[in-house]
């Protein structure tokens, strides 16, 4: 599922998805490329939803990341992920996603260069058989502009 990020940021798309991932029992490994940015949304998610909310997760490196219902990282999957969000570019092997329920691949949707990884990642998804959605939130609320079946 791509997820073009035009008025909110990552830490507001996965407020809402994470708990439906939980709610299934999925753990959830998140995979950037910029440990600040990881430590960043690190910290968003333990303020994000307030305080009803709380989006158990660590950052990759602890004594209990095979634990981790929500593991931030920029390795391998070591928590038994059966989610993978993918954001700041980072990317998956073909049969990474295979194992995985849901794959999200989250982008920026005001960064030229974002926009233009995310398609090559859709081409080379869909070209593999992975059937994909790609979703927008450009009109205020997030509606789906493109499914692609699994061959």
């Amino acid at each position: 599922m791509f997820y073009q990020l035009v008025r909110s940021g990552p830490a507001d798309m996965l407020a809402v998805n994470l708990p439906r991932a939980a709610a299934q029992g999925w753990p959830v490994m998140i995979r950037g490329t910029d440990p600040t940015g990881l430590q960043r949304l690190d910290a968003q998610l333990w303020q994000v939803g307030g305080p009803e909310s709380f989006l158990p997760h660590g950052l990759e490196g602890g004594p209990q990341d095979a634990d981790q219902p929500v593991l931030l990282g920029q390795g391998a999957v070591v928590n038994g992920a059966k989610v993978l969000a993918l954001i700041d570019g980072a990317g998956a092997e073909d049969a990474e996603i295979a194992a995985m329920e849901r794959v999200w691949v989250l982008f920026d949707g005001n960064d030229p260069a974002r926009l233009q990884a995310a398609r090559v990642q859709w081409k080379t998804l869909t070209g593999a058989g992975h059937p994909a959605q790609f979703w927008s939130e450009e009109s205020g609320r997030w509606e789906k502009k493109a499914d692609s079946p699994a061959r």
